[in-house]
Order: C-alpha cells, then structure tokens, then sequence
C-alpha cells in the first residue's frame, strides 16, 4: 500500500480530546467563576449545608471512641478529686469541732478569770459607714478621704476598718469629709500584740521598698517571731480597741551585727482597695484617767497635815 494513501491522524482509539493546556484554563476559569460566585452570591451554601448534613452521621460516629475515652478520663479524675476532697473535708471538719471545743472552753475559762480578778470587760466602741471616695493629691503619702465628716460626729483620732482589719485613723477633719491616714503610710505607727506568742510590739509603716508593708520595728534579733504569725492592736495607745486584726508577718530578717531584726509585714485589710470602710469612735473617753503621781499625792498629804490646827 502506498504510504500517501495512509491516513496521518491518529486512530480512533488514541484521540484525546483538547490539549491538557486548554483542559487546564477551562477548569481554572470555572474554578475561579465558582469562588467569586460563592462569595457573592452564595450558591454552594445548599451544596455545602446538605453535605454538612450527610456527613454529620459519620462525623459522629468518628468522634465517639474520643468522646467516651475522654469521659471516662474526666470520671476518674472527678472521682478522685471527689475522693481526696471528701477526706480534706473531713480532716478540716475535725480540726473546726476541735477548735470550736477549744474556744468554748476558752470562752468559759475568761469568764470566770474575769469575774473571779474583776476585770474589765473589752471597750465596746460605736462606728458609722463611709465610703472612700477618693485618695489624697500626695503621692508620697498614704491617705485616703472618706464621705463622712464633722457633721455626721466623726473625730480625730478614730480608727478605721474594714471587713478583714484595720486599715487607718482619721486624722484631719471636715465638715464633709475626713482624711484616714492609712497604716501603711510612713509617719503612722501603732502598738500590736503577737496572737501566738503575746509580745507587744509597734508597727510602723513602711515608706521604704516594700510598698504596701508594715514594719515591725525595736524587736531584739533573738525574739520570738516567726513568718506566719498574726498581729493585732494591743489597745494600749488609747486609740484602737484590742483584737482588732492589723497584719501578717511575712518576712524576718536576722542579722547578727544588728541589735533589732527587720521585721516585715503584710496588712491583713484591703488598704490600698477598700472602698466601704468603717470609722469606729475613739476609747480615750472610755478609758480611765490615769492616777495621780506618787509625788503630787504625797504633796497634797503634807498640805492638808500642815493645814490642820
């Protein structure tokens, strides 16, 4: 056969259509008229909705052996937190049923050691409301000013607390208004008692690097103080009732070439946030006057001897 009568296009069987290229620009083009189209017109959604609902199904049996595995995780854990929780409660239930034993028993034994020496009860001290409103235009003091002044009856002097301790005195007052000095500020100091071991001591603030500190200061280096002990107002100033909580100590630095430790505490009030305070009025008046000197009461004998006929 001749070769010029042969047919040069390719047989049946190998025709491919159009060119890869053409195939590539074509999808390329549809691809790209789909994703503007979705975005403006939102077409696939119905698409994309009821394959999200035909998959759903499957989704959710995959996700079941996770789902139990981390349930049943979960239970244990729970279980033994319950467990460990359950018998923290029970210990602490204890310990509360052996102290409030303790403190009746305590209780009883202050009464009769009241009435059998005759003691003076406590000062019990009146107080009214206030707000802070606003702190003091110092920065290098620590005062605040409360909504409560000369007309509402409150004096210089007065402590003020809130519902974890004492946070300051009033010490300038307005008709409207009064300013608390607070006991963090460096020229306030008060007298405080150790709870655990009934040492008295004074606190002063701390205008140093601890910001928002006390200072307890005049303890020997070898005095019984440790961190953790509570300190509360000895009510031997005349000014502040007794038991009042003060502070915490936090930090007791020892130092042999030094006489006196540094001795560090934190307020057990909210000094620098309290927002709702209460001015107790002063015990000055409640407390007895102090007796008269040995000398002037032996002078005034002799007067009244030399006067007698």
């Amino acid at each position: 056969m001749p070769l010029g009568t042969l047919d040069r296009a390719p047989p049946p069987f190998f025709r491919q259509g159009p060119s890869a290229l053409s195939k590539l620009a074509v999808f390329s083009a549809l691809a790209l008229f789909l994703m503007v189209a979705d975005v403006r017109f939102q077409i696939i959604q119905p698409l994309r909705v009821a394959l999200g609902v035909v998959l759903y199904p499957a989704q959710w049996l995959a996700m079941q052996p996770a789902r139990l595995a981390g349930a049943t995780g979960d239970y244990f854990i729970s279980l033994s937190t319950a467990q460990t929780d359950k018998e923290a409660a029970y210990k602490r239930l204890g310990l509360q049923s052996l102290k409030a034993n303790q403190v009746d028993q305590l209780l009883l034994e202050n009464q009769r050691l009241r009435k059998l020496l005759e003691l003076r009860s406590r000062v019990q001290s009146s107080g009214i409301a206030a707000q802070v409103i606003y702190d003091a235009a110092d920065p290098f003091t620590r005062k605040v000013v409360v909504d409560k002044g000369a007309l509402q009856q409150v004096k210089v002097g007065s402590p003020v607390l809130d519902e974890a301790g004492v946070i300051g005195q009033v010490t300038r007052v307005y008709p409207l208004v009064s300013e608390v000095t607070l006991i963090t500020d460096s020229d306030h100091a008060m007298p405080v008692l150790n709870t655990r071991t009934g040492a008295r001591g004074v606190a002063f603030g701390d205008g140093g690097g601890h910001a928002d500190a006390l200072e307890l200061r005049y303890m020997a280096s070898n005095a019984d103080v440790a961190v953790g002990d509570q300190l509360t107002t000895s009510g031997v100033d005349g000014v502040y009732p007794p038991g009042l909580p003060v502070a915490r100590v936090e930090k007791v630095d020892r130092r042999v070439d030094a006489v006196f430790a540094r001795i560090y505490c934190v307020p057990l009030a909210l000094v620098s946030g309290a927002s709702h305070v209460l001015i107790l009025d002063p015990i000055t008046p409640l407390i007895p006057p102090r007796p008269a000197a040995d000398g002037a009461a032996d002078g005034k004998a002799d007067s009244k001897k030399e006067a007698r006929p």
